[in-house]
């Protein structure tokens, strides 16, 4: 996962404001006791900060791949 992911993850779960207060002071202990941008900032891999945000927030197992993207044409992505 990529920083960018993390940020459209917690974008589309939180809103785009609320994402960067939670990121800069909720205190994840799966990640050494940081704040989400401490960790990222430390170099901690992507996912599984997002996945300690996740465990803390209690966002459900089916919104941790986050939102489903239509594609415009209505073709298949694969």
């Amino acid at each position: 996962m990529r920083i960018s992911d993390f940020w459209r993850l917690m974008d589309d779960e939180f809103g785009s404001g609320y994402a960067r207060v939670l990121a800069g002071s909720l205190v994840l202990a799966e990640v050494g006791g940081r704040t989400a941008d401490q960790a990222l900032a430390a170099g901690v891999e992507p996912r599984k900060v997002w996945l300690a945000v996740c465990d803390v927030q209690d966002v459900p197992e089916e919104r941790r791949l986050g939102r489903d993207i239509k594609i415009k044409d209505g073709s298949s992505p694969l």
